[in-house]
């Protein structure tokens, strides 16, 4: 199974642990792109709404595309109600839009897992003129606030992390936006908190790719492992995140 296709399979925990964003940056976006009821969004794998709320919240049109069928499921539970929500299950890298187009189109930790050729010329093909192109991520540190602890589950890490697929998908260069036509590209960072008890963290980590597909026995010792270390450490960890976004425009001047 591809890595992209994982996180289909544990939807509820997906929902649950998955860090969500800063209302600060939503609203930094928000004005940014000016959207409300009149406009047209796109969200590239929204997984299970944990950046979708502030977005639906606008009254815009919302649209999502979504590559798992499962997290589709969990979408249409939590927000089909609405008027303004649409979605559809089906791989954006193939998916004909028969011609619809956005005035943002926005992905929370999501574009990185396409082609960046497809990734970009896409999407810009996709917006309107003079829409917005938003790509936001979260880097953690639980390093600094936990520096016996992150040593702890360094040496944790080491015994027990033998996973049978490796994973080499690399850093996504959000910068080349810029070589597909976008203009204005932009970096912008917010600060977040997270805290974890010992098992609400081992939850967390089974939401990784590379930690789903683990092969037992080490999936079940790398998980009890991480679950004593930190009851060992009073049965807390801090994460110090940076939400961080990443902003591109199509110009107005261009058609199609």
């Amino acid at each position: 199974m591809e890595f992209r296709k994982v996180f289909d399979t544990i939807p509820e925990q997906f929902d649950r642990y998955r860090p969500r964003y800063s209302p600060e940056l939503f609203a930094d976006l928000i004005a940014y792109a000016g959207i409300g009821p009149d406009k047209t969004v796109l969200e590239l794998g929204p997984g299970t709404g944990q950046a979708s709320d502030p977005i639906l919240n606008t009254g815009c049109d919302y649209h999502a595309i979504e590559l798992g069928e499962h997290l589709t499921a969990k979408m249409i539970q939590k927000y089909g109600a609405l008027p303004n929500f649409h979605i559809v299950n089906d791989d954006f890298l193939t998916h004909d839009f028969d011609g619809q187009q956005f005035d943002m189109i926005y992905s929370a930790a999501t574009i990185q897992w396409l082609p960046e050729e497809i990734a970009f010329s896409k999407t810009f093909d996709l917006l309107k003129p003079g829409g917005t192109l938003a790509m936001m991520l979260t880097r953690a540190d639980y390093k600094t606030p936990n520096v016996e602890l992150y040593n702890r589950i360094q040496q944790v890490y080491s015994a027990y992390f033998k996973p049978e697929i490796p994973y080499t998908h690399g850093s996504f260069p959000y910068e080349n936006a810029v070589r597909y036509g976008y203009t204005a590209f932009e970096r912008r960072e917010y600060p977040g908190r997270r805290e974890f008890t010992a098992d609400e963290y081992v939850a967390f980590s089974g939401t990784h790719c590379d930690h789903i597909v683990l092969p037992e026995p080490y999936r079940s010792k790398l998980f009890d492992g991480l679950r004593d270390a930190v009851l060992a450490a009073g049965n807390k960890i801090v994460f110090q995140d940076t939400y961080v976004l990443y902003l591109a425009k199509k110009p107005e001047d261009i058609q199609g």
